[in-house]
């Protein structure tokens, strides 16, 4: 029997700080069943403490809930973390260079795989051309998507294996790429795949990270990649895994396991790449992006999911598709009645470039926001790739956290790994230090939307917070004094006077240490405890 399927100990965690809404001063707590049993003072602990299987003395660390990631894609993120990553290469010749290392590394892969290369951030603002990818893998096939996954440069040896594709050069985009794509990830072997599958999960609660809700679909990834992956995480200890399928087959999503029909349905690209669909020209671009899907495909998908009782869901950045979007789901409402379409909780993947209408239409929906702040923190300000692409007023409306909460949207908070990394503080971070000022939330709310949020967004109100009753999934932390950040110094103030009854965060300020997780648990079993704790 396998410590993941063995009953979960009962444990007394003492001498810390509990982040919890049941007691906000709570500096203990016990876990029984896998649930969260009670939170209170370390007066009180002294009661519980022959009753337990373990206590753990936390020596005055952080106990929080486990964060979730809403939005990944499991075996990429393995793969990148084995793999070749182009991320942090400053310049075209830096990433060939890291391209010829690697394909002499690997002499016996029959696929070369890398990700993450980003002309953005290049002096010469250009991608490889076929010739010199050919020259650096000695006339091998090589995929390398960009940073946002939606176009990738290849070999021509890649290209020899995709029937039918074009032979001009430069970045390949919409389906050409998803075909170029679906040969390179055929190459990977079953036992790549898992063994890229298990260094995702690993690394995931080694950040405290509980749950992942995996994004796949036929032109992202594979059905065997997603139930392998179900399999997994059902067998092995790591985070719950919640899937989702990108396609217009209700009942093959039910048929995969997975919780909705959702994801990465294109309905647009990205802004990176020129595919966002947007109402007007690219400042950088004679063009308004890619358009997949229309508003009359949107409803009729929201309409199938909601009557079989699944979760739609859509990827749209751009303006033009975000109202697709809105168009078709306030359709499918028509149809349906506004209550049902309210309850299915159906989901929009990062919901980029809105306006007070959609953010106001995403409230009256129903619609979770599913948003990736790290975009911002990468791509934001007057000399980020946003501002590149669309110029800097309409860049300066993106991501709009803060009218997002106001309007009562619920948000889930992701990193879309491997187009960012797996970082949850950091996500936190960057929606509390947003770029753009107006766009800023606290990090109470930034945290609760990492959290709660993530859960929510799949239909439970009753996790992801720590209050007795919840699933045990949570994670300790090493990390420095605890305060109350908001954008709003007014409110801060409120915040810190003890009679608010407000628990504290870590300082996220910029520049600062983020914490350390020391111990992840999942269902009350451990999953994570750093060497040397």
């Amino acid at each position: 029997m396998s410590e993941s399927s063995a009953p979960p100990k009962t444990v007394l965690l003492r001498r810390g700080e509990v982040h919890s809404p049941a007691d906000p001063f709570a500096t203990a707590m016990v876990v029984e069943r896998g649930q969260v049993a009670w939170v209170g003072s370390e007066g009180a602990a002294d009661a519980f403490a022959d009753g337990v299987d373990e206590v753990i003395d936390l020596d005055g660390a952080l106990v929080t809930p486990a964060f979730t990631d809403a939005h990944v894609h499991t075996t990429a993120t393995g793969l990148a973390l084995t793999g070749l990553d182009l991320s942090a290469a400053p310049s075209r010749e830096a990433a060939l260079a890291l391209v010829r290392d690697f394909a002499a590394a690997r002499p016996h892969d029959r696929v070369l795989l890398g990700h993450g290369w980003d002309t953005a951030r290049w002096p010469d603002g250009r991608p490889p051309t076929r010739a010199e990818l050919d020259e650096a893998t000695g006339h091998r096939p090589l995929y390398l998507s960009r940073i946002d996954v939606h176009s990738a440069v290849v070999t021509t040896a890649l290209l020899d294996m995709v029937p039918g594709a074009p032979r001009e050069d430069g970045p390949l985009t919409a389906d050409a790429h998803h075909a170029a794509r679906a040969a390179a990830f055929a190459a990977v072997t079953p036992q790549q795949r898992t063994d890229a599958q298990r260094a995702a999960l690993a690394h995931a609660v080694s950040l405290g990270i509980g749950t992942i809700h995996e994004c796949g679909g036929p032109k992202i990834s594979s059905a065997d990649d997603l139930t392998d992956l179900l399999r997994l995480a059902a067998e092995e200890p790591g985070p719950r895994v919640v899937g989702y399928w990108a396609e217009e087959d209700v009942a093959k999503a039910r048929e995969l396991g997975a919780a909705g029909a959702a994801g990465d349905l294109f309905v647009d690209g990205s802004f990176g790449s020129h595919t966002a669909c947007v109402h007007q020209p690219y400042a950088d671009a004679d063009h308004t992006g890619r358009a997949y899907l229309d508003t009359a495909t949107v409803a009729a998908h929201v309409v199938a999911c909601t009557e079989a009782g699944l979760q739609a869901g859509f990827h749209a950045i751009g303006d033009a598709a975000v109202d697709s979007v809105v168009e078709g789901v306030r359709a499918a409402a028509e149809k349906l009645g506004l209550a049902r379409i309210r309850a299915a909780r159906h989901r929009i993947e990062h919901a980029e470039m809105l306006t007070p209408e959609t953010v106001a239409a995403f409230a009256e929906l129903g619609l979770t926001a599913s948003v990736q702040p790290a975009f911002d923190a990468l791509w934001g300000g007057e000399d980020g790739m946003y501002a590149q692409r669309l110029g800097v007023e309409r860049a300066r409306t993106l991501n709009p956290y803060a009218a997002l909460l106001r309007a009562g949207v619920p948000l889930a908070f992701g990193s879309d790994s491997p187009v960012t990394p797996l970082d949850p503080w950091g996500t936190v971070r960057a929606a509390a230090f947003h770029r753009t000022p107006e766009h800023r939330i606290s990090v109470r709310a930034a945290f609760t939307a990492h959290t709660r949020g993530g859960w929510r967004a799949v239909g439970r109100d009753d996790a992801g917070v720590l209050a007795p009753g919840a699933p045990a999934d949570y994670a300790v932390w090493r990390t420095a004094e605890l305060v109350v950040q908001a954008p709003d110094d007014r409110v801060a103030r409120w915040s810190t006077d003890p009679r608010s009854g407000t628990p504290g965060l870590p300082d996220l300020t910029p520049g600062r240490d983020l914490p350390v997780c020391l111990r992840t648990v999942v269902g009350g079993h451990t999953v994570f405890v750093r060497p040397g704790e």
